[in-house]
């Protein structure tokens, strides 16, 4: 009858378990244990045993999968899950092992060695009365790997020293492992001594450090939990032990600089890799002097070993990420035995338990990338970058102190033809990639400029999923440090030096292309400032195209303006900023739509290669295509031009609807460059316009000069007209068609007050083609009242960019 009851007893007890635990990470790790050992019977457990030792886990899905455990081959294991036992003749476990005492229970999970030292201790007498125990009861093979000098005094000292430890491994109270929250602190039976629990995701519990192997096993007056390690008693913080342990002096000297010790001194539950001071030895002295020099450094790099959990060893059975105090991370893994940090092996001494979390000592420092300088923070992809920067003399140019930003290109985007390079031509390529401001990536915005230690302006374009500077895309893997933020970039970026008019007239194979342009008079368009992206056929694209036939062309100035204005679109695309395999439907001047993706690092416009692509210029950038793009849904209405169409475009059928024509596009469409930002003036912030206007010089030639002031953007809107002759300064105010002379003082204000915009031109009068070089300026127009006289807005000034072209009369 007694029989009977204690089986019942147990069986509920267990069936409780079960239904409690189902929240509890190591008995959900159990459950899929069953589970994947269904197969072999009931109450079957299946665990990995790593290969040439004698560990064994219940596995999370990814090591089991994975078939290994720390980058060790695993065996698979089929035992009876913790609380049953087999029956001769029967497959699986089906019966529940028998329910005794702690002393009897610590005989059924095998743990005779602790049995043995209880009986020894006169431990078993209390272990086998009244009361309501947990035993943390170290396996056999824990005691055979302890100290032999501990085990020696424990074992010489059984009624004080060995009796105390075996009470340390005790609490007064039965705590299943779904009672075992990971961060708690138990009171031992000993000395009231604290023992940490942590509790992780995959499973493991661990006390002190010490993992459960075998839980949860049922005794009447109490739970016993086998262990894998004796534990020790922990006393001090890890302030504590920095500051008596002798081969941490220099870790000691860098976290007192910081101001970091005393965070280690506080409650809390932290992981410290801490480098020993042979590993600080081996940092170059200029770099070891440098973040010591400075606190910010030094606290980045003392905060970047410490984590705000505690991660003991055992825990670890692969690689996870945690961040850390400094606020970046730590890739923490094993490999074996081992410990890894990054995927390197430099753990040397692991599990120091303190009472505020645990020491690993390591033999390599661990410095962060906000405490490198920026040249630094290139990895293996840029070594080319950052060895040309080194070799050129460029990275002794930033400072310390300073803030820059590296627009890093891979290792790949250097040609041999680039790396041969005259050293000079070199060098400024470089520079442009040099920004004298320190930018992250969050604070890039579309149509930024940035300015380059050499001078250079740099657009940003932001797209969907790429942000891009001028030609080049970033790739993932921007960093900051100490002194600015690096980018890593697919290609050179090359800044743009010209037009997209000027690219079309210096290229031999444009030329069938900007003659139509110039035709559609479309090529002031191309010309002024502004954001275009251009698709420009090659001369292959018009074979032929008979003089007849392009004069045919040439006549009908409209259906050659929707032509030629079905190839521009405004604002400017990046082949390379596209999503690859996305099509993005563009709209044109002309109004029909383009559809673009990019396939295999190739751009395609209408499902047609674009042969050479992201050609940049000062207003927008170039696609080269080979054939003559046309809307598939805009018909022609003329017998003459079908054919002529028909002649140049066989990729699309071309619609005819008798006497249909094509309608008219003003160049309304084209406005100038303006930009309205807040500045801040004499302490008050200022909404600032900022607009590009053109000047032009004649270089060489007869000439009269006159400057053309213009007020406001209609004609409805006052004009002002400045004439000068030879020496003679004189100035037509015109309002609404009535002008009269200004005197000195008028002009001074005039030229002096709030929002003037102005074009300055020389033009030939008589004579040969002359030389003229183009000023485009920036003129910025602050908000003021508005006066009768004066515009509304206050000239600033800007910089300038010069072009040339020839001029005819």
């Amino acid at each position: 009858m007694k029989i009977f009851f204690l089986f019942t007893f147990s069986t509920f007890l267990l069936s409780a378990f079960e239904q409690a635990a189902a929240s509890a990470h190591y008995d959900k790790i159990l459950t899929h244990s069953r589970i994947r050992a269904r197969d072999q019977g009931p109450n079957v457990c299946a665990l990995q045993q790593v290969m040439g030792t004698k560990k064994k886990y219940f596995s999370t899905c990814r090591n089991w999968y994975q078939g290994a455990i720390c980058g060790k081959k695993a065996t698979v294991l089929y035992e009876c899950c913790p609380g049953y036992m087999k029956m001769d003749g029967t497959r699986g476990c089906p019966a529940v092992a028998p329910i005794d005492h702690v002393y009897g229970t610590l005989g059924i999970v095998g743990a005779t060695s602790t049995q043995r030292y209880s009986d020894m201790s006169k431990l078993r007498e209390e272990i086998e009365g009244r009361g309501s125990f947990t035993f943390f009861a170290p396996s056999n093979e824990a005691w055979e790997q302890l100290n032999s000098e501990i085990h020696r005094n424990l074992v010489d000292n059984v009624n004080i020293e060995l009796y105390n430890a075996l009470h340390h491994h005790m609490v007064n109270k039965r705590m299943l492992t779904k009672d075992l929250k990971n961060g708690m602190t138990l009171v031992s039976m000993y000395n009231d001594q604290k023992l940490l629990i942590n509790h992780y995701p995959n499973g493991v519990v661990t006390v002190n450090c010490a993992r459960i192997i075998h839980g949860n096993q049922i005794a009447t007056n109490g739970v016993v939990h086998v262990i894998d390690r004796v534990l020790t008693a922990v006393g001090n913080t890890i302030q504590d032990f920095i500051e008596v342990e002798d081969d941490l002096s220099s870790l000691r000297a860098a976290a007192i600089t910081s101001d970091v010790l005393d965070i280690l001194g506080r409650p809390g539950h932290y992981t410290l890799f801490a480098p020993t001071n042979e590993a600080f030895e081996r940092l170059p002295r200029g770099v070891l002097e440098r973040i010591m020099g400075d606190k910010v450094a030094s606290e980045a790099l003392v905060k970047f070993h410490i984590l705000n959990t505690l991660q003991c060893s055992e825990a670890i059975t692969g690689g996870a990420v945690y961040e850390t105090l400094e606020g970046n991370i730590l890739e923490v893994g094993c490999d074996g035995e081992s410990l890894t940090v990054n995927g390197v092996k430099m753990v040397k001494r692991k599990d120091i338990v303190t009472s505020n979390g645990v020491i690993h000592l390591i033999d390599e420092v661990l410095i962060p990338d906000s405490a490198k300088q920026v040249i630094e923070l290139g990895g293996a992809q840029q070594t080319t970058f950052t060895d040309l920067v080194a070799q050129l003399g460029l990275a002794s140019s930033l400072r310390p102190e300073g803030q820059y930003t590296l627009l890093a290109p891979l290792n790949g985007a250097f040609s041999d033809d680039t790396l041969r390079m005259d050293q000079r031509l070199l060098k400024t390529i470089l520079q442009n990639h040099i920004i004298k401001v320190k930018v992250g990536l969050n604070e890039l915005y579309n149509g930024q400029e940035l300015e380059t230690i050499g001078g250079k302006l740099l657009r940003v374009f932001v797209y969907r999923t790429a942000v891009c500077i001028e030609n080049s895309c970033m790739v993932r893997g921007s960093k900051e440090g100490r002194n600015g933020f690096i980018h890593i970039f697919r290609q050179i970026i090359n800044p743009a030096e010209k037009t997209l008019h000027e690219m079309l007239r210096h290229d031999k194979r444009f030329s069938v292309f900007l003659s139509l342009v110039k035709a559609a008079d479309l090529d002031d368009v191309l010309s002024r400032p502004g954001e275009w992206t251009l698709f420009v056929p090659t001369n292959d694209a018009f074979k032929g195209l008979t003089d007849d036939d392009k004069n045919i062309l040439i006549r009908d100035k409209n259906a050659l303006r929707n032509i030629l204005l079905y190839h521009l679109i405004q604002g400017v695309f990046i082949g390379s900023g596209f999503e690859p395999g996305v099509t993005n439907i563009l709209k044109t001047i002309q109004g029909g739509k383009l559809y673009l993706k990019t396939v295999n690092d190739t751009l395609l416009v209408n499902e047609l290669k674009s042969r050479e692509s992201d050609l940049m210029a000062t207003n927008g950038v170039i696609h080269v295509i080979d054939k003559l793009l046309y809307p598939a849904d805009l018909p022609v209405g003329n017998d003459q031009l079908l054919t002529i169409l028909k002649k140049l475009i066989k990729y699309i059928q071309i619609k005819f609807v008798r006497d249909s024509t094509f309608k008219e596009i003003p160049l309304t469409f084209y406005k100038p460059i303006i930009k309205t930002y807040t500045k801040i003036i004499d302490g008050r912030p200022v909404e600032v316009t900022e607009k590009k206007v053109t000047e032009e010089r004649i270089i060489q030639g007869p000439e009269i000069k006159y400057t053309r002031i213009t007020a406001g953007g209609s004609d409805n809107e006052e004009k002002l007209k400045k004439l000068l002759e030879e020496e003679v300064t004189k100035v037509t105010k015109f309002i609404e068609g009535d002008g009269h002379l200004l005197e000195d003082e008028e002009i001074k204000r005039l030229l002096q007050g709030a929002g003037t915009e102005y074009t300055k031109v020389t033009k030939v009068i008589e004579g040969e083609p002359q030389i003229i070089e183009r000023e485009i300026k920036t003129v910025q127009l602050e908000e003021a009242p508005v006066r009768k006289v004066q515009p509304n807005r206050r000239t600033q000034g800007g910089a300038a960019r010069r072009r040339t072209r020839l001029a005819y009369p």
